[in-house]
């Protein structure tokens, strides 16, 4: 009787009964292989499918090896299973089978030669699978550097065709079997397109010819494109990330590539800071042709793209550092002084709370500094309020012309596309608004700058006509002429004769008469007066000028009615061209009367006009209130340059102008750290914080006058956009 293979049948053997025992002892056994992670859930299932009737065995293999499935490196152990049964070398199988082990079929241990001969077939197999491998590799190697030559090649050749065919599957079927499509091509274009056609045919040798001609007009909106340069890039990528101008619209770019810089510099306004600026974007303009070439990052990338504008933002801030005269939060003497204090010239300088006097004649051309702000004003003790107020008002100034500009350029748009119903009911009536009150607020900035206040208030100053400062120069009123009074009250007397009682209001004693309590010889608070234009249009108390009652309420008049024009007028023309076009159709369809039609177009046209309503109403809301909210958004100009000196200004003086009476090695810590801190704060983050404040004073504050930013982009066909978009995606 036959067991197993490897079993001898118990009469062999002589029919000795000792030799038949021992070969009744012996044991059937498998082997195999089986992942180390495996090995105790494998175990255990033997165990249990057996009941115990099995002895297994485990041996770890040194180094992973490659599974023959999924041709991944894992950790393995060799097991050997020893077994009686041939119904448990049937559950054995089947667990091999479950856990994915796998089985290797060993002699017999005790035939030494077919356990040498195994030995030797497997080492001369592992020698050849070896050498085969190494064969392989090398050919494969081989092969690759033969491909790989061409790669790049064949990838640009299939990205193109492929370019190729998704642009020809858009043709449609025309007679005779000829495809034809539609699209846009630049004006300028058109004559090399055709020669490149023409071109194609004759090196093809087609009997067939293919034609470019231009469709029939009407044609749909067509996309919008703009030629740019090195410069004008990025300025253009920043107006089409907010939004495409519509063909033909006014281009913010344009104006964005002036302003935008401009703006920057007005908020990081610092010599030293900006020059650092300036000096990164002319490094990048000097190695723009190597980085043209190279393979960038997105940070590097974008700065490489902005180089020109980092460059300008840098000028700038430069420009605005002098207007300032601001160099790391320090005054630069560089054109003298025009105002200077008592005893400055000693060695302790000048005694706290002493004040400075004018070394020219006050309105004469040597009072004026010849470029920017005197370096006194930096160790006056009303720095602060003198900048802020300096500051405040440039922001007002510089924020009201960009957004008139604006509204301008809304104006231009309806000119030139020919919408007179804009031109006249929206444009006008905006101009009006803006300049009845905004720009007629510069205009008091302007005239409040230029009026000799000294002489204004000198005009209604009492003094004693024996006193010194009686025939001061620095009275300019009524020709300079200085007329002693009657001295019927206090004894004292105005430049012009009034006898001073000693009771006597400003208006009193000023000669102008410009009416309130000023009456022109008080300089008046703008932002006071600016909103007594709406809450209390029946006087001025602190008039400017002669006459600013009636100027101001007629401009009061002007803004109140452009309102209402604005909202109403622009519907109610419309209302009347719907009208007049409804009649029209009208008595076209008169001979085919339909009831169900008449009600249709009824409804359809009041819903337009409703429509129009609205649009009209979010328009006029938007643009009225905007102005006074751009107009106070426009003050980040003044905030951000003020935020800029005070921290320039703190880092100096708390980290080198502290350590500079020190020793040698606390100077340089000092100076260490207000490197470290300038160049962290000032000329990292500060400069981020600046770049959005002017971005957004574009987007949202000029550009939303007049920019409509529902454009779409012009995307033609290109194998280089092709080919740069797989680079990139690769």
């Amino acid at each position: 009787r036959v067991k197993h293979d490897r079993e001898v049948n118990l009469l062999e053997g002589g029919g000795d009964p000792g030799a038949a025992r021992d070969m009744d002892m012996r044991f059937s056994s498998i082997t195999g292989v089986v992942a180390s992670e495996e090995k105790a859930r494998f175990e255990r299932m033997i165990f249990r499918a057996t009941r115990g009737n099995c002895y297994v065995r485990f041996a770890p293999i040194k180094e992973p090896i490659t599974d023959p499935e999924t041709q991944e490196l894992m950790e393995k152990h060799v097991f050997i299973v020893f077994y009686k049964s041939a119904s448990i070398e049937l559950k054995l199988k089947k667990i091999c089978d479950a856990f994915s082990a796998h089985r290797y079929s060993l002699p017999d241990m005790d035939d030494a030669p077919a356990v040498d001969r195994m030995l030797t077939e497997n080492a001369q197999e592992l020698v050849d699978s070896r050498h085969v491998l190494l064969k392989n590799q090398d050919t494969r190697f081989r092969l690759c550097q033969k491909l790989a030559a061409h790669t790049e090649r064949w990838t640009w050749i299939v990205l193109r065709e492929k370019a190729i065919y998704h642009n020809l599957n858009m043709f449609k079927a025309d007679v005779s079997g000829m495809l034809r499509g539609e699209g846009w091509i630049l004006s300028t274009s058109l004559d090399e397109a055709r020669e490149a056609v023409t071109k194609a045919h004759s090196n093809m040798d087609l009997s067939m010819p293919s034609l470019l001609e231009l469709m029939p007009q009407p044609w749909p909106t067509p996309p919008t494109h703009f030629t740019t340069n090195k410069f004008t890039y990025a300025y253009q990528e920043f107006v089409n990330t907010y939004g495409i101008p519509r063909y033909r619209e006014a281009n913010p770019a344009l104006f964005t590539a002036a302003t935008f810089p401009f703006l920057f510099g007005v908020m990081y306004g610092d010599i030293g800071h900006g020059l650092f600026l300036f000096t990164v974007g002319c490094l990048l303009i000097s190695q723009e042709e190597k980085n043209e070439n190279a393979r960038l990052g997105e940070m590097m990338g974008g700065m490489h793209a902005a180089r020109y504008m980092l460059a300008m933002m840098g000028f700038f801030a430069v420009y605005a550092g002098f207007i300032y005269n601001d160099c790391f939060s320090l005054g630069l003497n560089l054109f003298g002084q025009t105002w200077k204090f008592e005893g400055e010239d000693n060695e302790d300088g000048p005694e706290n709370g002493e004040e400075a006097y004018q070394l020219s004649e006050y309105g004469s051309d040597d009072s004026v500094y010849p470029f920017g702000l005197d370096p006194t004003w930096h160790v006056a003790e009303n720095e602060l309020l003198f900048f802020n107020s300096f500051k405040m008002k440039l922001s007002v100034i510089l924020g009201i012309f960009q957004m008139f500009m604006g509204t301008c350029l809304k104006g231009l748009n309806a000119v030139y596309f020919n919408q007179k119903l804009d031109l006249l009911y929206e444009f006008i009536p905006m101009v009006m608004f803006a300049g009845s009150l905004f720009v007629y607020m510069v205009v008091l900035i302007f005239l409040k700058w230029s009026i000799n206040w000294n002489s204004r208030m000198l005009d209604a100053t009492c003094i004693d006509p024996d006193s010194d400062g009686w025939g001061s120069s620095d009275y300019k009123e009524n020709g300079g002429v200085w007329t002693v009074c009657d001295q019927s009250g206090d004894g004292t007397c105005t430049p012009w004769g009034y006898s001073c009682t000693g009771y006597d209001t400003t208006a009193d004693k000023c000669s102008l008469n410009f009416g309130g309590s000023g009456d022109g010889c008080q300089p008046p608070n703008l932002i006071t007066t600016l909103i007594n234009i709406a809450l209390d249009p029946a006087s001025v108390d602190e008039p400017l000028y002669e006459g600013q009652l009636g100027w101001q309420q007629f401009l009061l008049f002007v803004a109140m009615i452009s309102v209402p024009v604005l909202l109403l007028a622009k519907p109610f023309f419309l209302k009347r061209e719907m009208d007049a076009e409804h009649d029209r159709r009208a008595r076209e369809v008169v001979h085919h009367s339909d009831e169900g039609v008449a009600h249709a177009a009824d409804h359809e046209e009041d819903h337009g006009i409703g429509e129009v309503i609205i649009h009209q109403a979010i328009e006029t809301i938007e643009f009225v209130l905007g102005m006074v909210s751009n107009t106070a958004s426009y003050l980040r100009l003044w905030a951000l340059s003020l935020a800029h000196s005070e921290l320039a200004t703190v880092f100096w003086e708390k980290a080198m102008l502290s350590t500079l009476n020190m020793n040698f090695f606390m100077t340089f810590l000092g100076y260490g750290i207000f490197a470290g801190v300038t160049f962290g704060v000032l000329l990292m983050m500060d400069v981020l914080e600046c770049f959005l404040h002017a971005l957004r004073l574009h987007w949202v504050e000029f550009q939303n006058k007049f920019f409509k930013a529902d454009g779409v982009r012009f995307a033609p066909f290109s194998f280089k956009n092709v080919l740069s978009e797989a680079a990139a995606s690769s």
